[in-house]
């Protein structure tokens, strides 16, 4: 199946085919102007300038030619060669019956799926999770249900930061306090306790001090440096040690991620290519594209087309160590290497566009991007009100957990003061108010284009009013409950009938879901699901308000409409699924 625009497309480009021009330009799209038209096509300006004829003129043979079909009910002309086309009731019912029957909804799946990589972590190991986190994550879990939806095959990789100095920071710092842990005796042959020498807050307690330490005290960075380089090379306790730091590590990130409801399916960090960069840097050497530049390596990626100047790629440092330039291009070929992948997408902060242009001019030029494409989705800030970083209000930056517990207890004050589940239990309501309050934080994030700022408002995005998380879980909600009153009155929905006068607005909107789908996967802009699924719920509202539902008398009719209602909870319900919010069944 395909959307309404989609089959449109087909039979408006069948005609410009007849009249021997190309059928791309027969595209259909939803009408700027909905006192002319449902719909329009406006290739009759475009294959004018192709074929070198009026424009006019061909609108008025394409139209003509439009009309003879039985599913357009009026095809008429404006300006210098726009059609404006508009369907009957009769096709509008039976197309929604048709996706009403479907389980994808009207979304076709991809003829040709490719292998798509999306990386859209990047915490730090012994580091706690903070909003800085937060950006990528979102938008990265949703453009990867997006693309699996398609029917593409995704692999999330988290690609956290687990290796370099601030490891070597750690087990110093470990070994200083606690020189006696069998880690750190060259001679022990193990086993290593199975159990950490430390907790996580122990951990985040010991990297500032650690990297205080090592900023004041030249000998205490050098004894880090050294760390660094034994573990690097393989040292078994501290290799020991370090598993049991990433250990901890990623399961406090499980915890926040799945709060959050953002799921990965890879979980390496640096260190699982650490071992690739020798062979790497080895043949880039070879290959002539790595050069000695002031004792360290050096990979030239400007080009003459640039108009701002493009450093050099430093692969390793003139006192031998590596970037993190140099582990992004081993984990490059990691996963050419373990996926293949035909894209590679990157969803990372706006401002480290510059180092991946150059990491990604340096893997083309090394060869060893393999057959996909890479790309960088440089996404914005979130700010606070007084548009700077969001910070907390003692002006530090804000634990990922602690935001995720204010979002829910500002949704669980709002449910209060609505008047809502007062008689469910603590747990369901607890629960409620959990997915009220990730839906407040996600849909406030994703409703905007990703490489846009936005301002960060709580009280705001929590409302149960306007365009937020809250109001579309409340749509929903409001549904289901409508159709558990008519299943308890002995009804349930039916065929859906032609539209009418007032319902074709509910119908038209219905079928333009797989038109935003297409467009949030081609543009990576989950915005536009966003913006979809706010219009649905708004849509719907209006219709329930002109409506009978439940009392309408007519059989037939009231069970059309009872399907009307079901299928807008469906689309509903498969946006935020894609916007990974997750609806509650009752509020």
């Amino acid at each position: 199946m395909t959307s309404l625009t989609a089959q449109l497309s087909d039979i408006a480009g069948s005609v410009f085919k007849d009249q021997g021009l190309d059928p791309a330009f027969g595209q259909v799209i939803v009408s700027g102007r909905p006192d002319l038209g449902q719909f329009q096509c406006n290739g009759a300006l475009a294959a004018a300038k192709a074929a070198k004829q009026n424009p006019r003129a061909i609108a008025e043979k394409v139209a003509e030619a439009l009309k003879t079909n039985p599913i357009l009910r009026d095809v008429s002309l404006a300006g210098p060669g726009f059609i404006n086309l508009s369907v009957t009731d009769d096709y509008l019912g039976e197309a929604m019956n048709r996706v009403a029957g479907d389980p994808r909804l009207g979304q076709p799946v991809k003829a040709k799926p490719e292998v798509v990589v999306l990386d859209y972590g990047g915490p730090n190991i012994a580091k706690p999770m903070h909003v800085g986190h937060l950006r990528a994550a979102i938008i990265g879990d949703s453009i990867r249900r997006i693309f699996k939806f398609v029917g593409d095959e995704t692999i999330g990789d988290v690609h956290m930061g687990d290796w370099g100095l601030q490891m070597g920071m750690l087990i110093s710092e470990l070994e200083i306090r606690r020189p006696d842990l069998p880690y750190f005796d060259a001679n022990f042959t193990g086993p290593y306790p199975k159990d950490s020498p430390v907790t996580l807050a122990e951990l985040e307690e010991m990297y500032p001090k650690a990297s205080g330490d090592c900023k004041a005290d030249p000998a205490r960075l050098d004894r880090a440096r050294q760390a660094t380089a034994e573990l690097q090379d393989g040292r078994p306790g501290y290799r020991a040690v370090w598993r049991h730091f990433f250990d901890i590590s990623v399961d406090a990130m499980k915890r926040d991620y799945g709060n959050l409801g953002v799921y990965f399916d890879l979980w390496k960090g640096e260190a699982c290519v650490n071992d690739l960069i020798p062979p790497m840097v080895e043949e880039m050497k070879k290959k002539g594209i790595a050069i000695e530049d002031k004792g360290a390596l050096i990979v030239p990626v400007k080009e003459e087309t640039d108009k701002q100047d493009i450093p050099p790629l430093i692969l390793i440092k003139s006192d031998g160590a590596a970037m993190y330039g140099t582990t992004d291009l081993a984990t490059i070929v990691d996963r050419v290497n373990c996926q293949n992948p035909d894209r590679s997408i990157y969803v990372v902060d706006h401002r480290q566009g510059l180092h991946f242009v150059q990491v990604f001019r340096a893997a083309i030029k090394a060869g060893i991007n393999g057959k996909g494409s890479l790309f960088h989705l440089g996404y914005g800030t979130m700010n606070g009100t007084d548009g700077k970083p969001f910070k907390t209000r003692a002006g530090g930056v804000m634990r990922l957990d602690d935001l995720i517990q204010m979002m829910s207890g500002e949704a669980l004050k709002k449910l209060n003061e609505h008047g809502l589940g007062a008689d469910y239990s603590e747990a369901e309501r607890d629960d409620i108010a959990k997915k009220v309050g990730v839906s407040a934080l996600k849909f406030a994030d994703l409703s905007n284009n990703p490489i846009a700022n936005y301002v960060f408002d709580i009280d705001r995005f929590s409302r149960f009013e306007g365009k937020t998380g809250p109001y579309l879980l409340y749509a929903a909600v409001r549904v289901k409950s409508l159709l558990k009153k008519a299943e308890a009155q002995g009804d349930k929905p039916g065929a859906i009938l032609p539209p009418e006068t007032g319902e074709r607005d509910l119908v038209l909107m219905l079928g333009h879901m797989p038109d935003a789908i297409a467009s949030a996967y081609a543009e990576l802009a989950p915005n536009r699901i966003a913006d979809f699924a706010f219009n649905l719920a708004q849509t719907f509202s209006s219709y329930y308000s002109a409506f009978h539902m439940l009392s309408e008398p007519d059989v037939a009719r009231r069970r059309s409409r009872l399907a009307l209602a079901e299928l807008v909870l469906k689309e509903l319900e498969l946006c935020l699924e894609l916007l990974g919010i997750s609806v509650p069944d009752r509020m």
